[in-house]
């Protein structure tokens, strides 16, 4: 058996250990990316005996990707911005 335990710190107010065996490492991260677990204080991966902490991994999984500036278009976003001032424009 194969499970994660999120332990999410509160401060003043304590901690709280999220463990759900239907959980998967997937949605974990989706979790951690959506910020519907904050402030962690640590991710364990419990397998069989055995412990390990996969925190870092995880964080790192669910960082959200680095757009350079050059990237974006600028054009695109203005043309966008203008057709969208258009819809609500009086007919």
């Amino acid at each position: 058996m194969q499970y994660f335990v999120v332990m999410i710190e509160y401060g003043r107010r304590g901690r709280e250990a999220v463990v759900d065996p239907e959980i998967t490492r997937r949605e974990v991260i989706s979790r951690v990316a959506s910020g519907e677990y904050r402030n962690i204080s640590f991710i364990h991966e419990i397998a069989e005996s055995s412990v390990e902490d996969i925190t870092e991994a995880i964080l790192a999984e669910a960082a959200l990707p680095e757009i350079r500036p050059e990237e974006v278009d600028l054009q695109a976003i203005r043309l966008d911005h203008a057709h969208d001032l258009r819809k609500h424009e009086p007919t």
